[in-house]
């Protein structure tokens, strides 16, 4: 639950929390990989716990402009296949990270951005051409992507692997993930509203207050999906992610 009014808010805090949400808005757009840099900022403007609750909202929004956007690109037999193990996974959060303290909470989220961040590199480096259709395989990512979405709305990773490992051309991409998201998070809002706590009358009136960022983002996003040139994105991405995982620790 928060406990600082609006007027608490620094403006360091607020410029942090814009930032992560306009780039949230970014990758909503289409442009994927910003999503442990959003929650890190996200986290060192609010908190480790509190910030999992805040952006469920926004990215619903962003959820819902994606899926408008790329819905007629989505292949549905991916989703399907994915999200019963998706869904598991979640509810394995919800347990685990119920009770669990903000210092624990915050080292979690430290490894989960680490462990994502290697997994991101290991697939960069493999250069296998095959499909994998063991079970196994969509199991696995599937029970970690739902962990991770609800203990810190770091679920991209391995729902990245997932997508990259079918060779979805990059609208099916987008189309099918936003979709997967959409539904995940719809399911993820009860448990932040009654049983974590994490969403709140305060927490809406700051998501209001930064609906703007996401939209900016979104309209960016879209232009900058064709133009980017994406390796030197990624490695980017990479580097800033790993110290702000690591300014967590200190904040």
């Amino acid at each position: 639950m928060l406990l600082f009014s609006l007027s608490d808010i620094s403006i360091a805090a607020w410029t942090m929390a814009a930032t992560a949400v306009f780039l949230m808005g970014i990758s909503k757009a289409g442009l994927k990989g910003m999503s442990i840099f959003n929650v890190t900022l996200m986290a060192l403007a609010f908190g480790s716990r509190a910030s999992t609750g805040l952006f469920i909202p926004l990215l619903l929004v962003g959820d819902v402009f994606a899926v408008v956007y790329y819905n007629r690109h989505t292949q549905w037999k991916y989703i399907l296949k994915f999200i019963p193990w998706m869904i598991a996974g979640i509810l394995i959060g919800v347990y685990v990270g119920k009770d669990l303290p903000e210092q624990e909470f915050k080292w979690g989220m430290v490894i989960v951005i680490f462990l994502s961040l290697g997994l991101l590199l290991w697939w960069d480096r493999r250069k296998s051409e095959s499909v994998p259709s063991h079970w196994l395989f969509s199991g696995s990512m599937g029970i970690l992507a739902g962990i991770c979405t609800m203990i810190g709305n770091l679920a991209g990773a391995f729902t990245n692997i997932f997508f990259l490992a079918m060779r979805l051309p990059k609208n099916e991409f987008v189309g099918t993930a936003a979709w997967l998201f959409l539904i995940t998070n719809l399911f993820k809002l009860p448990f932040h509203i009654w049983v974590w706590e994490t969403i709140s009358a305060e927490s809406l009136a700051i998501n209001l207050r930064l609906l703007p960022a996401i939209f900016a983002g979104l309209l960016l996003g879209v232009f900058l999906v064709k133009k980017i040139n994406e390796k030197n994105y990624k490695r980017f991405i990479l580097v800033v992610t790993a110290i702000g995982a690591i300014a967590i620790l200190f904040r």
